[in-house]
């Protein structure tokens, strides 16, 4: 989002240490540098976070970590050499935010735990990002986003009934719970105003995504109803589903408003569907989704997408073409809206990416620069922190940078 250079913003004076990688922390530290925070990401000198190779690549440069990595100044650290552990101790006592998704117990054996940050700095907020949490009987197993989606109920939900469970093809898990983890910080963050003291956040990845799901287990806990995978369909209201247009497009329909369903029942020509007794309810409506579907997507079939989509418009009834990554980048409404901004990059130029989460009408964010290279600012940020000639030197030469 532009916005002039001295344009305040709301977390202006904030700064994060990121030493997350794959993904859900990382994600977190960068909503926060959207809006202000100075984010200072910690990569191993040899081993720089995945991000930076994962997905297609421009000239060697990954372009998600372009997108992870914006408003990041990136230094390289090893936290398990003492010289590390020490400047890690000195970045942190000037610090509000440590953001860290190691296995539990690996900063601890660095003597970099909970113990040794809070020492130097009672008013830090550390916020530790795993796949099953602290504690419990998971907690020292692997895991990524992927488990979580199975773990969740997620995966159980998705796809056909006659078919297997489907995981996302996107890291959808992460970015719950990097969403989380950014409003988690800020939560703990307005505590220490209050109290003056810092806290751990213990952000498990099962959680999130768990919590989007809405009231599964409380169905099974008062009722024993496990939903079950319905396709596109809704098991609370129909007509909902996607259907085909006659130019071998897709649109995608909801009615979870009755009035909804009652505008696209006149506009498909079947108004006598709506006098049906179990037309009253989007649940009755749901169990009668053959004969709605049938309705629908043959009046559907038999238009272009274009057709569709201005007769129901001009019928006030919901509805969208499923769209791809061209679409977006040529709808109308994520245009007017600047939801794909462009930022320019020294080494890429002109590139397109998500702008911030949202628009704020007197400290708005911005993208201020995309993601660096690897240790592009580890002088400057340890020359800041004062560090002199000789320290940077030693710790080269133990390999700690």
């Amino acid at each position: 989002m532009s916005s002039p250079a001295n344009t305040p913003q709301p977390l202006t004076g904030l700064r994060v240490l990121d030493l997350a990688t794959l993904f859900a922390g990382p994600m977190a530290a960068t909503l926060l540098g959207d809006f202000g925070a100075e984010v200072i990401k910690v990569e191993h000198p040899d081993r720089p976070d995945p991000s930076r190779g994962h997905g297609p690549a421009k000239h060697g440069v990954g372009l998600w970590w372009k997108v992870l990595g914006r408003n990041k100044r990136t230094i390289t650290l090893d936290l398990s050499k003492p010289g590390g552990r020490a400047t890690l101790l000195r970045l942190a006592a000037t610090a509000d935010v440590v953001i860290e998704n190691f296995r539990p117990g690996t900063l601890e054996k660095w003597e970099l735990g909970w113990a040794e940050l809070s020492a130097v700095n009672p008013r830090l907020v550390l916020a530790r990002v795993t796949a099953f949490g602290q504690f419990g009987p998971y907690a020292h197993r692997p895991g990524f986003g992927t488990l979580a989606e199975a773990l969740s109920g997620f995966a159980a939900l998705t796809g056909e009934p006659d078919a297997p469970p489907t995981l996302p093809p996107f890291g959808l898990a992460d970015s719950v719970a990097g969403l989380a983890t950014a409003y988690s910080v800020l939560t703990a963050l307005s505590a220490r105003d209050r109290t003056g003291e810092g806290q751990v956040v213990d952000m498990a990845i099962i959680e999130p995504i768990l919590a989007v799901l809405g009231p599964q287990p409380t169905w099974y806990d008062q009722l024993g109803y496990v939903q079950e995978r319905t396709g596109n369909r809704s098991a609370n209201n129909a007509p909902r589903n996607t259907y085909r247009t006659a130019d071998g497009r897709w649109v995608a329909v909801s009615t979870s408003a009755q009035s909804v369903a009652e505008r696209v029942l006149r506009l498909v020509g079947r108004p006598e569907l709506i006098e049906e007794p179990w037309f009253a309810t989007g649940t009755d409506r749901a169990a009668h989704a053959d004969v709605l579907d049938e309705a629908v997507g043959s009046w559907i079939a038999a238009r272009t997408r274009a057709e569709v989509l201005a007769a129901f418009e001009k019928a006030d009834a919901a509805v969208a073409p499923v769209q791809d990554a061209r679409d977006v980048l040529a709808d109308p409404q994520y245009q007017a809206l600047d939801t794909v901004t462009t930022v320019t990059d020294p080494e890429l130029g002109p590139l397109r990416m998500q702008n911030v989460l949202f628009r704020l009408s007197a400290t708005p964010g911005a993208i201020r620069w995309a993601g660096r290279p690897h240790g592009a600012d580890t002088e400057a940020v340890l020359t800041e922190l004062g560090l002199a000639p000789a320290e940077l030197r030693a710790l080269r030469e133990e390999g700690a940078l």
